[in-house]
């Protein structure tokens, strides 16, 4: 019998946590995985999956983790193997994509040198032929123009471009087994279709194996032959894509499935009637210009927009067209180049900070990192209050009880006053965003990429305390996302963005259900669709539209 590419037998993975003892990340998980197949590690933040993808290339070690079971990869048995032997196995054999491709790579040195440099540490070449090499793999992954773009160090590359760089080193040396973790999340839809329909090209090309680990399982329903649902570093379900996606037998993978957004779906909130009502927050041709050197580039060009009271807009688009800036125009804290901002009828676009300060209360925003935008050396209930201080109305004792409130209004323990942030999971800091959007009681909010890199669940907890308190307290939110399928769910009416301007605009059934654009039709078509026959065909249907894209330029 031919040896698997991966076996994994009874691992256990614990890590020490001080007065509290060890903690099991990992508990009893077996698989294997043969040459050429794909299965993919599908589960909630904190469940194991990454553990589980270090530990096949050792990652542990020196860690103070303490790993047990089975580990076999190619044949050398992990947990015994020697450095020299781990080094042997890691890139020639077993390769490792991480999440945060601009962490990963080193800021300094140049895109191509970065993975020259891998090559020849597992290879006996020259500085030359290394160089060729990775012109090639960057060749291969997509990077346009690659013998420049090899010169380019990685804050120059879009977030895209960055992991098919990751992806380009860890094809250096022609593994065996490519070990993705996490390569999608946070990046846009096109973008994303673009690295699984990358991943799917290179495993028919080379036979690789390929371990994903992902929390988005329509991510994996476009990747994997074979899906292996984790909780508490325990197993709950395995079994064929198709089989586990479309007849779940576990009540945790058919919650996991419950809580994934369909682009598809009906919407579940009300019929629309705010073109009934005068709008709350209006735009008019808004444009916004940045200088770069001598160039000036528009981010938003010509934008016009109304909000109702109550109502959600949705504003969606790739990364780069202009949805941030646009939202925090709205709000004021980037004033506008041209155009007009209507706050209830009275124009706010180019007052003063002095007169703006009556609207800062009842403009409010929730920013895309919860992390960046805590102070990490205040408590948050510290920060929660800020906007409360400023407005100077209430005294400590009921500020601090305010403060306790707003906590128990977003889903946290009011207890939790004195906690910091780092002591927090991501949803729980997006909970705090939100509580302190609340605390000035605004009538408008805007959400910037609110549930971005958030699990499924906890993606749906965030959207569904959203909806309770637009229905509680009638506020407006404009919804900003690159996630098709959250903004159908959450929106009335669906904004779309490129290149700075509105390319459509209407009711969500109308948007999605007959889109007049194409820029939209190509967006939709990049959605991940949990089954793995339709996603198949979105594949194929993607392939065309970036053939006849590709067309367009030589034809004029």
């Amino acid at each position: 019998m031919t040896e698997r590419l991966v076996l994994v037998e009874d691992l256990t993975v614990d890590f020490s946590s001080g007065t509290d003892g060890a903690i099991r990340a990992v508990d009893g998980l077996s698989f294997s995985l043969g040459a050429g197949e794909a299965i993919g590690l599908v589960g909630e933040s904190g469940s194991g999956k990454s553990t589980v993808a270090s530990a096949l290339l050792g990652l542990h070690r020196g860690t103070g983790a303490d790993v047990g079971g089975v580990v076999r990869v190619g044949g050398t048995d992990v947990n015994a193997a020697s450095e020299r032997e781990l080094r042997a196995l890691r890139g020639a054999v077993a390769a490792m994509v991480f999440q945060d491709p601009l962490s990963s790579l080193d800021p300094y040195y140049a895109v191509g040198d970065q993975i020259a440099e891998v090559y020849r540490v597992h290879n006996d070449a020259s500085r030359r032929v290394a160089r060729a090499r990775a012109v090639e793999v960057l060749d291969r992954v997509g990077i346009p123009d690659a013998a420049r773009r090899a010169k380019s160090r990685p804050h120059e590359f879009s977030g895209g471009m960055r992991q098919r760089a990751l992806i380009a080193m860890a094809l250096a040396c022609e593994p065996r087994l490519l070990i993705a973790d996490e390569p999608t999340t946070a990046l846009d839809v096109t973008v994303q279709a673009q690295i699984l329909d990358l991943l799917h090209d290179l495993r028919r090309e080379t036979g690789m194996g390929l371990l994903l680990v992902t929390h988005d399982v329509g991510v994996a329903a476009e990747s994997v032959d074979e899906v292996l649902v984790m909780r508490h570093g325990r197993e709950v379900e395995r079994g064929p894509v198709a089989r586990v996606l479309g007849g779940p037998r576990a009540d945790y993978t058919r919650a996991l499935l419950d809580a994934v957004p369909r682009v598809d779906a009906p919407t579940a909130r009300p019929a629309d009637t705010s073109e009934e009502r005068p709008a709350l927050l209006e735009t008019v041709d808004l444009r916004r210009e940045f200088r770069r050197g001598k160039q000036t580039v528009s981010a938003v060009d010509g934008v016009s927009i109304a909000v109702r009271p109550g109502e959600t807009l949705g504003i969606v688009g790739e990364s780069g067209s202009g949805k941030t800036t646009l939202g925090r125009m709205l709000v004021r804290l980037l004033d506008p180049t041209g155009g007009s901002i209507r706050y209830q009828g009275a124009e706010i676009g180019a007052v003063s900070e002095k007169e703006l300060r009556p609207y800062r209360r009842e403009l409010q925003m929730v920013f895309q990192d919860p992390v960046s935008s805590l102070n990490p050396r205040r408590s948050i209930g510290e920060s929660i209050a800020d906007p409360l201080r400023a407005a100077g109305t209430l005294d400590e004792t009921r500020l601090v009880a305010r403060v306790r409130e707003l906590l128990d209004r977003v889903g946290l323990a009011p207890d939790r006053y004195d906690r910091y942030p780092h002591e927090f999971s991501g949803g729980q800091r997006q909970r705090v965003g939100i509580a302190r959007a609340l605390a000035a009681e605004p009538r408008l909010i805007v959400c910037d990429e609110p549930v971005s890199a958030l699990d499924v669940t906890t993606q749906a907890q965030v959207t569904a305390l959203l909806a309770e308190l637009q229905r509680e307290l009638g506020l407006a939110l404009v919804f900003i996302a690159h996630d098709l399928a959250v903004v159908r769910q959450v929106s009335d009416r669906v904004a779309v963005m490129r290149g700075g301007r509105i390319v459509e605009q209407g009711t969500v059934d109308e948007v999605y259900g007959s889109p007049a654009d194409p820029y939209t039709k190509q967006l939709l078509a990049a959605v991940p669709a949990l089954d793995p026959a339709l996603a198949a065909v979105r594949r194929a249907a993607r392939k065309e539209i970036r053939k006849e894209t590709q067309k367009e330029p030589a034809a004029a």
